[in-house]
């Protein structure tokens, strides 16, 4: 019998489970420190395996960067798909990205990598939108992929903050100059920048004049390699759910609908001039 002093909390099954799965987790952790610290990775290996993997086809290639609009600007980069690569390569690391918070409004992801060999960290929340323009919730099904998105973009984040700068530019720079390496004659760029611009009309309902707008030229044939490497980070933004087409082609159908509209009124005020 206890004495009348002590007092004994029930702890819940639950609890306990979380418990014991704590323990685990941290004898897992420690395990995987002690294996890094043991093992030390071979940097120059890191990167000659990646740009192996970058570079073993042109759809790998084109996988490895991103382009979005954000804020009236176009941003680009290396994609999730580089960080993948890149994260197999750079070994010794812990990676997650999951979706902690689903809200009325919003969707928050939380990316984490944790080098485990120098003991470096970091943590990235990523939230977006999953309401439409019209107010409306987006089923479940369009919140999945949303959730899947934002994961994607929070993993990427944070294995970049990890894995040092310098050897993310030396790969994904090596898989840039693959894609464009392919672009060397007229005819060739030409064949391309053809295929790619069907792509964008038929898939995503671009057209040409806007594609052409996008790239920030007056006319096709100004389209060169730097316009080209762009243009497949933007497609893999769109295929990845990085972006939508609403959102990348807003600020050049703003303009568009607001030159149309100015067009109309000074005819409807030409013709209310009339006697």
């Amino acid at each position: 019998m206890e004495p009348e002093d002590y007092n004994v909390t029930p702890i819940e099954t639950e609890q306990i489970q979380i418990a014991q799965a704590d323990t685990i987790e941290r004898a897992s952790v420690d395990s995987q420190v002690a294996t890094a610290k043991q093992y030390p990775r071979d940097v120059r290996k890191c990167i000659n395996n990646s740009i192996v993997i970058v570079t073993m086809d042109i759809e790998t290639a084109k996988s490895c960067s991103y382009a979005l609009s954000r804020g009236g600007k176009l941003i680009t980069g290396p994609s999730v798909h580089l960080a993948k690569i890149l994260a197999t390569n750079w070994g010794n690391i812990r990676t997650e990205a999951k979706v902690v918070q689903i809200t009325d409004k919003q969707i928050i992801s939380r990316g984490t990598a944790w080098d485990l060999e120098t003991n470096v960290a970091s943590a990235f929340e990523v939230s977006r939108s999953i309401v439409d323009s019209k107010g409306k919730r987006y089923s479940n099904d369009m919140i999945v992929v949303t959730g899947n998105a934002v994961n994607s973009i929070a993993y990427r984040n944070a294995v970049f903050a990890v894995i040092p700068k310098a050897i993310t530019d030396r790969v994904y720079q090596a898989a840039q100059k693959y894609i464009t390496g392919d672009l060397s004659d007229a005819d060739k760029l030409l064949k391309f920048r053809t295929t790619l611009i069907n792509t964008f009309k038929n898939e995503y309902g671009i057209s040409e004049s806007e594609v052409i707008k996008l790239c920030g030229k007056q006319t096709t044939n100004q389209i060169k390699t730097d316009e080209i490497t762009f243009l497949i980070g933007v497609s893999q933004s769109l295929k990845d759910g990085d972006t939508t087409v609403d959102d990348l082609m807003k600020p050049i159908r703003k303009v568009k609908e607001d030159i149309t509209t100015k067009k109309t009124r000074m005819k409807t005020k030409k013709v209310d001039k009339l006697p």
